[in-house]
């Protein structure tokens, strides 16, 4: 594997990037190694600039469930940027893909457009504020809900491998009214809300968390928080910027049946371009100005060229349905592999699905943490070596996507199956 251009570019991207990247996980720092850098990618496949090819599992983070430079997507992004890039002004995609959305999740009976998963959470938190009248919110140890100051508390993700437990910068003040709970621990949500339940203006959650790496709500998990906070009067936020249009058009709220008050998206509501929504109940969204005083704006929210890819995406997948069934059997299968492994956990929920080199039931951020990240920096080489790109980072989902072919998944699975357990654990 040939990587002189990659490091040329790394080493000077280091000298104008923090790290040499614009995401801390692109460093690959917990797994040992410098980034390789992208020059094209197709369909399950992605190039660098040293020539080398991959079969992609990251998928772009999840945006990308049809693969890279999906046809009719990239032909829309095309005629959409020979009329303009953007205006600042209301346009008729907004209007289309909004009426789109909702009618796939119908608890959000209004919506806003914005431009990343981080501006939708921390959006939707200070709707709720304005709404109640109260401060506090609730969230889950290991959820990862973007980089805001106030959810930059026991979060996922990078973080847990990026040798920075939450962040510097951020004053206590900040972090004061939020209290966090265990993932899948009703106990701990009813202590909270007993002592805090007046005070509490939202309960934010990952339905599937998908940020210490891919971990499912127990049983009852989500129907308690559905519960309680409509007890307390507290609004219920579903953080679906991974699992909206992944789990299935309606994501995990259809996918659970639960209807929360507000919801997150992100990712594939994109289509690949810079785009994210909040949105909820009627009586929640009307506080946002202009009909509001929760203030909140953005010069480039419902750009022209990510709402075309938006449009173009989810029509495909609303015409073909049959995408989620197929691309769910092939994570299936590829979970089946790593599972004839001893000394591996793994969860699966739909298309996405995490592998964790521990042989404890990974069900919270304590047991998630408990992997041996060593051994998965190993197992990442050894993927790498084969052709096979998989998240650099042990709390990271891997992402199927209907571009992946049976030839493919079954180099990936000859791949696993060939996996040396005892070599990895000795890495």
């Amino acid at each position: 594997m040939r990587t002189e251009i990659s490091e040329d570019l790394y080493e000077k991207a280091c000298t104008l990037m923090p790290g040499g990247v614009n995401s801390p996980v692109r460093a690959f720092r917990s797994v040992g190694r410098i980034p390789f850098f992208v020059k094209s990618a197709k369909g399950d496949r992605l190039m660098d600039e040293d020539g080398n090819e991959w079969i992609d599992y990251v998928c772009s983070w999840g945006p990308g469930i049809l693969g890279h430079a999906y046809p009719e997507v990239v032909q829309k992004v095309r005629e959409a940027v020979l009329d303009g890039l953007t205006f600042g002004t209301p346009t008729r995609k907004e209007v289309e893909l909004a009426e789109m959305i909702c009618g796939c999740m119908p608890s959000m009976e209004k919506i806003r457009l914005v431009n990343s998963g981080t501006e939708a959470v921390m959006s939707a938190v200070r709707a709720a504020r304005g709404y109640t009248g109260r401060s506090r919110i609730v969230k889950f140890r290991g959820c990862y809900h973007g980089h805001s100051d106030g959810l930059l508390v026991k979060a996922g993700s990078g973080l847990l491998t990026g040798g920075v437990p939450d962040s510097d910068g951020i004053p206590a003040s900040y972090t004061a009214h939020t209290l966090v709970a265990p993932y899948n621990d009703t106990q701990r949500v009813a202590e909270i809300f007993r002592e805090y339940g007046q005070e509490i203006a939202c309960l934010i959650v990952e339905p599937v968390a998908a940020n210490m790496g891919v971990v499912l709500p127990e049983k009852g998990f989500l129907e308690f928080l559905r519960e309680i906070t409509e007890r307390y009067g507290a609004v219920l936020i579903f953080d679906e910027v991974i699992t909206g249009f992944r789990l299935g058009l309606g994501g995990a709220q259809e996918y659970y049946h639960i209807r929360p008050d507000m919801t997150t998206l992100g990712k594939i509501a994109g289509g690949g371009m810079p785009l994210a929504a909040y949105g909820g109940r009627r009586e929640i969204m009307d506080c946002i100005a202009p009909l509001g005083n929760v203030y909140q704006a953005g010069t480039l929210s419902g750009n022209p060229i990510a709402t075309t890819a938006g449009i173009a995406t989810l029509s495909v997948l609303m015409d073909q349905p049959e995408i989620y069934t197929q691309i769910e059997e092939k994570a299936e299968k590829l979970a089946d592999a790593y599972r004839s492994h001893a000394g591996l956990w793994v969860n699966q929920i739909g298309s996405l699905l995490s592998v964790f080199f521990t042989d404890r039931t990974v069900r919270d951020y304590s047991s998630a943490v408990f992997s041996n990240v060593d051994a998965y920096a190993a197992y990442f080489e050894y993927m790498l070596e084969n052709g096979i790109y998989v998240a650099p980072s042990q709390f990271e989902a891997m992402f199927v996507s209907s571009a992946h072919t049976r030839e493919d998944i079954e180099l990936t699975l000859q791949c696993i199956r060939g996996l040396d357990m005892q070599k990895i654990y000795k890495w």
